[in-house]
């Protein structure tokens, strides 16, 4: 940008290059008299624009500021809840078989800890009930909670549980229409006092829990913790997984 103002400087004025005398001084040696009379004729958006080229915009919230870091692959595990589908990576897809119940995975390498970001694209090829079930600590590997998109049906959204109510029942939940092979951006963003979560850029749920009991609904789910993923009688994939540290 600097350069293609210099030589609208040099066309209008000809003034030369920049290491000429009178655009060398222009700029390194304040302003002479010919400069002066320059800028009264020099449109005014050019000259803020020749001022301002070195500054940078500030990063908008939530901008990648800090590396986000991808599990590998080759630790995370199928777990057995039996008659559970089959589990298989594949060019970074992981890919779930619906299963008689649940279908799921869990990380067993170096988890994530508060407070953190997690994100992931996930979608659900067929079947009517929750598609991506992301478990995630909360405050130890023994307090963790998860993320249910498309239970109960295929369009609960929310949290379980939060003082003993699991993710159909309290102030978490929503009702939407996931729709059979769809990607869907999904961010976790896990504080000490506050769970946070955005599907493809939407922020939907957003719940204070200071001072809560936070933990995983009584059942086959905690075969996931400290981090895993699940699909209730669901064909469903999961893609990009990755989280990074919000710690300072």
């Amino acid at each position: 940008m600097v350069a293609a103002v210099f030589k609208t400087v040099e066309a209008q004025f000809g003034l030369g290059g920049f290491n000429s005398f009178p655009l060398r001084h222009f700029f390194l040696r304040g302003f002479p008299l010919t400069a002066r009379i320059a800028m009264m004729r020099f449109p005014a958006f050019l000259f803020l624009a020749l001022v301002s080229c070195d500054q940078s915009e500030p990063l908008e919230p939530g901008a990648d500021q800090v590396v986000w870091e991808k599990p590998d692959t080759e630790k995370w595990a199928p777990i057995q809840f039996g008659g559970e589908g089959a589990v298989e990576w594949n060019d970074g897809v992981l890919h779930f078989d619906p299963g008689v119940e649940m279908t799921g995975s869990r990380y067993d390498g170096r988890v994530p800890t508060v407070p953190f970001e997690v994100r992931l694209e996930a979608r659900k090829i067929e079947g009517s009930d929750f598609f991506c079930g992301l478990t995630f600590p909360v405050d130890s590997h023994d307090a963790c909670a998860t993320l249910i998109v498309g239970g109960w049906g295929g369009g609960t959204l929310g949290i379980s549980s939060i003082d003993g109510m699991d993710a159909s029942e309290n102030e978490t939940t929503s009702y939407h229409n996931f729709k059979d092979n769809q990607w869907y951006a999904i961010r976790v963003r896990v504080e000490s006092d506050r769970i946070s979560t955005w599907i493809d850029g939407e922020e939907l749920i957003n719940v204070g829990i200071k001072g809560r009991e936070i933990g995983l609904r009584t059942g086959s789910i905690e075969l996931c913790a400290p981090f895993g993923l699940a699909a209730f009688q669901t064909e469903a994939e999961f893609t990009g997984l990755e989280w990074r540290s919000l710690a300072d």
